[in-house]
């Protein structure tokens, strides 16, 4: 079968070809029919993989942390040894996956053989998933618009952090797949949604599913425009799903925040945060975790 692969350690991507995953009694394995590029995490991806090594610990400094405690421990030429085996370690790329159920393990009896369903499973002909990973696909929807189903989870895991109210005034900073589908389910929830971008193309995109919407591009302020949008009250929520090494994000939505607003931080940004934009106003920010509980607990 066919899988696409990262090397870490140079930033060549690959499509290759591999064997066919082994099942196990507690998953799914799945042919594929349609898999979804998630733009904002691949391409980070790639360019962390093509950077050189300096520059591959300026992104993670806490990596250089457990570097330098393995050093101590292991020795030098131990841990060099160990961090290029592991650099060298293909990744494999993707996480929404649609295809049809071709077995199932022996624990499984939520799925058949020919069941449509939606997984995390990589880019990939066919993928072995966790049956808690995996939902079965209505008739009514197509393989296309299933694909977006694990990316409208992880900004749907970001609302539940943010618990809206019917009428609430929302931002959502970062107009990329995530923060399109967050406005459209802000939306179902009831709430007025101001979308913030430096792109005229999703900004517009963001219009035609109700949000109002700033333009950085232009220059416009999106403290001010927070603050208008949200009659000088302040807004109630922000979710930030952008993408950048910046803390404006985070900055800019304490400031355009009212009293115990809440910020939810669903994207990736700059952590600098000014103690009294928060203090003044006791705000509180989280930081969402992928699609949420039992995501990255091995056990579930």
């Amino acid at each position: 079968m066919k899988q696409i692969l990262q090397n870490m350690s140079t930033g060549e991507t690959r499509l290759v070809v591999v064997p066919v995953p082994k099942n196990n009694k507690s998953s799914v394995l799945i042919q594929a029919t349609q898999s979804l590029i998630s733009i904002g995490t691949e391409r980070m991806l790639v360019e962390f993989g093509k950077a050189n090594m300096l520059d591959k610990a300026r992104q993670q400094p806490e990596k250089v942390k457990m570097v330098l405690e393995k050093v101590s421990t292991d020795g030098l030429m131990a841990t060099v040894d160990a961090v290029k085996s592991k650099l060298d370690q293909p990744l494999a790329l993707g996480y929404c996956h649609v295809g049809q159920v071709i077995d199932v393990g022996q624990d499984v009896s939520e799925f058949k053989q020919g069941d449509r369903v939606v997984s995390n499973g990589s880019h990939a002909s066919i993928v072995s998933v966790s049956r808690n990973l995996t939902a079965a696909i209505p008739d009514s929807v197509t393989d296309e618009e299933a694909a977006f189903t694990v990316l409208a989870s992880i900004g749907l895991q970001g609302i539940r952090l943010a618990k809206p109210s019917l009428g609430e005034s929302f931002v959502v900073t970062g107009l990329g797949l995530i923060g399109l589908l967050t406005v459209q389910l802000l939306r179902a929830h009831g709430c007025r949604v101001l979308g913030i971008d430096f792109d005229e193309s999703k900004l517009e995109i963001a219009r035609q599913f109700g949000a109002e919407t700033v333009s950085l591009n232009k220059g416009q302020d999106p403290v001010e425009a927070g603050m208008a949008f949200s009659k000088g009250r302040g807004v109630d929520a922000v979710i930030i799903t952008a993408s950048t090494k910046s803390s404006d994000p985070v900055s800019q939505a304490a400031r355009m925040s009212r009293k115990r607003g809440r910020i939810v931080l669903v994207g990736v940004t700059g952590l600098e945060l000014d103690r009294s934009e928060f203090y003044q106003k006791e705000l509180s920010f989280q930081v969402s975790c992928s699609y949420g509980p039992g995501r990255y607990d091995s056990n579930y």
